[in-house]
């Protein structure tokens, strides 16, 4: 297993290299660099969050050493503390994956860090989760511990050196302004969100050049003007996505989301948007909708300590043809309240 696994994350380094040919040089990292020191820039929050996230990488290794003089309970509690803030690495990762990952590969056709690096960071995600509970007083957890932390490390570096040159390289500054906008809705990972002046600017303008105009859509069951409806869509207790029938993202409903949506993903194919372990269910599951199989999949599950119901759902015209599919999430802890008493 530890032998794949280091296959895997140097061929994200030979995938970068293939792809970018020289453009990962002394000069474009200074470049990241530079990007990184602009305030509020995405580079520099995931910047600033790598650093923090050093800084308890090495309070961790402290207390490892500690532990393997005196593997007292007492030092297992406070190894087991820290890695409550090491487990905050799953927002860096999941801001890479919605923001960074997708836009390399659908827009730029880069996907050497889409196909590597994203599963990397789903299994140190998933490795620290697991031993977050884990009795430190016994070696193996220590040891388990370790080769997750030098497996961040890693993938720091990668991000500083390899990633982040890629990303100043080709993303342009309206991607940087979007990017920037999105981040907005994830929780902070270990630093405070910290604002960029200039992409504030921009698009405070482009929000006030976008008025849509009150024209009224009628529909059979009757009308609405475009705030209307927008305001509508917006209240429902659901998380809305529409993608059309040729696979293209076409509609998030706005606000807090327990599934992240970016505004980059608009425009784009639905599979660039998921990691590659689930890449093929979503296919499968979207294949059957086409095809006539399958009308609906229901999904039950946990997120962020909440029971949730996420629901797939063909969308067909009057004629009963494929025109495209929804998916809805909904939060659950209401109605399983209601149902305990």
């Amino acid at each position: 297993m530890e032998e794949k696994i280091a296959n895997a994350e140097k061929e994200v380094e030979a995938s970068a290299a293939r792809v970018t040919a020289s453009n990962i040089t002394i000069e474009k990292r200074e470049a990241a660099k530079k990007q990184a020191e602009i305030v509020g820039h995405p580079l520099h929050l995931f910047t600033k969050e790598n650093e923090a996230l050093n800084e308890e990488i090495e309070n961790a290794k402290s207390l490892i050493i500690k532990m393997e003089t005196e593997p007292s309970e007492a030092n297992s509690r406070r190894i087991n503390a820290i890695i409550d803030n090491l487990r905050k690495v799953a927002i860096h990762y999941a801001k890479k994956g919605d923001l960074l990952y997708p836009h390399m590969k659908a827009k730029y056709e880069i996907s050497g860090p889409s196909d590597v690096m994203w599963s990397v960071d789903d299994e140190i995600r998933d490795e620290l989760k697991f031993i977050a509970d884990s009795d430190f007083r016994k070696i193996e957890y220590v040891n388990r511990l370790e080769h997750a932390i030098t497996r961040m490390e890693e993938m720091i570096y990668k991000e500083q050196n390899i990633l982040f040159p890629i990303c100043t390289r080709f993303f342009t500054n309206e991607e940087w302004y979007q990017i920037y906008q999105d981040s907005k809705d994830y929780a902070p990972c270990l630093v405070d969100f910290i604002k960029w002046p200039e992409a504030e600017e921009v698009l405070s303008k482009k929000k006030a050049n976008s008025k849509v105009a009150e024209d009224i859509i009628n529909l059979p069951g009757g009308h609405f003007t475009p705030a209307q409806l927008r305001a509508v869509l917006n209240t429902l207790p659901v998380e809305i996505s529409f993608i059309d029938e040729n696979d293209i993202n076409c509609f998030f409903n706005e606000g807090p989301k327990l599934f992240k949506r970016a505004g980059m993903a608009i425009g784009r194919d639905v599979y660039s948007c998921h990691p590659p372990k689930i890449e093929m269910m979503v296919r499968s599951i979207i294949g059957d909708f086409k095809s006539g199989t399958r009308d609906k999949v229901s999904v039950w599950m946990e997120k962020e300590g909440n029971p949730v119901l996420v629901e797939y759902i063909a969308v067909r015209d009057d004629n009963g043809q494929y025109i495209g599919t929804m998916e809805c999430v909904q939060k659950m802890d209401e109605a399983k309240k209601h149902f305990e008493k």
